[in-house]
């Protein structure tokens, strides 16, 4: 990953360029980084070659797949599953959310994961994590098996959320940089509609067996592509970072600058003073932190897991003809809206973008409730699948 060059000058600032390291600290002492681009960004990569990095790209982002068909199992399985195994509602909603609690508790380890075994052995460990958890769903007669299997797929996709882009933004030239990690959630959506719309096809446990596809991709595929060259100028494995950043920007590529931009990266972020938790109350970074914060609390309280995980029953309670009919349709709209969501970004701004998707959630939310209101008041019933089909479908946007 091409980082820039720092240099301390007179007022006791650190310069670097093109920074974009997502493990900086977000609290500087004793100093601050100021980032500028290189005038000649367009000429770090010459003479080099990127199949290495596309190719670890789609390595990786396989387990992006994989963390969309577990967020998309439980929708087109709700009612065959209680079926099969008679299992109340209330177990099934036990089974959707669980995998939630997983995913919290990855996140939380995955960094100091990712630090210690690399961002290869983080993937390795997190797809083990899945394989075993989809077998489980595969043979289990009760709900305990099931939620077991549910909660170690979580556990693993919890570690992919952080290492997947972390391993792409350190192996991407800065040129491709933003394309390619945007990749990582584009297969997310793709994962998931995927499974929507192929669990309304065949039966819930071979659904589960699907899953297992993506997974040994992933550990065939890191086999064959060299682990991240940041991480390995970390750990202070010089030849091996040598080695890996060879094989990324290809064999005739001069990589002389970039190698020694990276060590002086990682030397001068050693160099800086430890953050604390207690920094982050400061007063002059409490307001982005609560702004930042409430950001993330808020996105996941609009709901959008809770339409998610059980999309197909939503659509039956609502009156649609089919359930999997709608379930299919939430799928098609995914994709779609995700490519559209990734182009305005950088062409939008970020929070103009977050506004509209707010909006577009609120008016969706608004629908589909005004529609199960209507339900229960046996008022309009033909405009009931109408309102909650509508709502659904416009809440399902980038945010």
């Amino acid at each position: 990953m091409a980082i820039g060059h720092c240099k301390d000058v007179e007022n006791g600032e650190i310069v670097i360029n093109g920074l974009e390291d997502l493990e900086e600290p977000f609290i500087q002492k004793e100093g601050k980084v100021v980032s500028y681009q290189d005038e000649d960004d367009d000429q770090e990569n010459n003479g080099g070659s990127v199949g290495m990095v596309f190719l670890s790209t789609f390595v990786a982002v396989c387990a992006s797949f994989e963390f969309g068909s577990c967020v998309g199992y439980s929708a087109p399985t709700q009612s065959a599953v209680r079926d099969d195994l008679h299992l109340s509602l209330a177990e099934f909603s036990t089974f959707g959310s669980i995998l939630t609690i997983g995913a919290m508790l990855g996140a939380i380890t995955s960094g100091r994961i990712a630090d210690i075994v690399g961002r290869k052995g983080a993937m390795r460990i997190s797809a083990c994590f899945c394989i075993t958890g989809w077998l489980a769903v595969y043979f289990s007669n009760g709900s305990l098996l099931l939620d077991i299997g549910r909660f170690s797929t979580g556990y693993g996709i919890g570690v992919f959320s952080y290492v997947v882009p972390i391993f792409i933004a350190e192996i991407a030239p800065r040129n491709l940089r933003g394309l390619l990690t945007t990749l990582n959630q584009l297969l997310i959506v793709t994962g998931s509609s995927v499974a929507y719309i192929i669990g309304s096809i065949i039966p819930w446990r071979i659904l589960a067996l699907t899953g297992l596809v993506p997974c040994i991709l992933l550990l065939v595929g890191l086999c064959f592509v060299p682990e991240s060259p940041r991480w390995l100028a970390k750990v202070g494995l010089d030849k091996e970072f040598q080695v890996a950043l060879r094989k990324l920007r290809g064999k005739d590529a001069d990589i002389t600058r970039e190698a020694a931009e990276i060590q002086v990266y990682i030397h001068t972020l050693r160099s800086l003073p430890k953050a604390s938790i207690r920094d982050l109350f400061k007063s002059k970074y409490i307001r982005s932190v609560i702004i930042g914060v409430s950001l993330m609390v808020l996105q996941q309280f609009v709901g959008i897991n809770g339409i998610g995980f059980y999309t197909s029953e939503t659509f039956a309670q609502a009156g649609l003809s089919s359930g999997k009919l709608g379930t299919i349709l939430y799928a098609c709209v995914q994709v779609p809206i995700t490519v559209v969501g990734a182009f305005l970004m950088d062409k939008s701004g970020r929070r103009p973008l977050i506004m509209i998707s707010a909006a577009g959630t609120f008016l969706g939310c608004f629908l589909a409730g005004t529609s199960f209101f209507l339900k229960g008041q046996n008022m309009f019933l033909d405009w009931v699948p109408v309102l909650a089909v509508g709502g659904i479908l416009v809440r399902d946007e980038p945010l």
